[in-house]
């Protein structure tokens, strides 16, 4: 019996989606404590890191191994200083994000979707899978997030775009229940609602 349920945890992580990941201490190697929350980086060095040592792994495993980081594209939306504001379904994959408020749209990266390499084409990839947007967007890397504070956190990094849109006409597909656009001091408003990485991303626009 014990050889038959092992076969079978093979067979699941088979079919599993195999996502991209990197050993933490690539990233963190000089430092005995991992930075905590936003930081503004060399982007091109980051990819660097990404390209010499990544992995792709089956996410079912990813979700509970702290030794990796899941590379996490993080877009926020700004259309005339307002910024898409989303929440997130109460039966979302993330069950550990189920309901939160988000600034952040973004999602894993598969192996398919390393074709171009261009930490942009994964950006892109990503808020046309999330959302239903009509015009044109300008695209700023802002920085990474990693925060180890939570369970989350501590399996992911995100790296912050934001994306300058010419049309407010953007609305939210299926794995969001809703989305709007509204001022940053809405954001500071329902700060205390949002995941933490909106947390993050809300104290940094303070200041840019």
């Amino acid at each position: 019996m014990k050889q038959q349920v092992t076969l079978q945890q093979q067979n699941v992580l088979i079919q599993d989606e195999h996502i991209l990941v990197v050993k933490r201490i690539h990233f963190f190697a000089e430092e005995q404590v991992a930075w905590q929350g936003f930081r503004d980086v060399n982007f091109d060095e980051y990819v660097q890191i990404i390209n010499r040592n990544k992995e792709f792994l089956p996410r079912s495993l990813m979700e509970i191994d702290p030794m990796y980081k899941q590379i996490i594209p993080y877009l926020i939306f700004e259309y005339n200083e307002r910024y898409f504001l989303m929440q997130r379904k109460a039966d979302a994959s993330e069950a550990r994000l189920r309901s939160k408020l988000t600034l952040g749209i973004g999602g894993h990266i598969r192996q398919e979707d390393m074709q171009e390499g261009q930490l942009f084409s994964w950006a892109l990839r990503e808020f046309h899978e999330e959302v239903d947007y009509k015009g044109n967007v300008t695209v700023k890397p802002l920085g990474i997030i990693n925060d180890d504070s939570n369970d989350v956190g501590k399996v992911h990094i995100g790296f912050v775009f934001l994306l300058k849109g010419d049309s407010p006409d953007i609305c939210v597909k299926s794995e969001l229940k809703n989305g709007q656009l509204v001022s940053y001091d809405d954001c500071l408003r329902l700060k205390e609602d949002m995941e933490t990485w909106s947390q993050f991303v809300v104290d940094f626009l303070q200041i840019v």
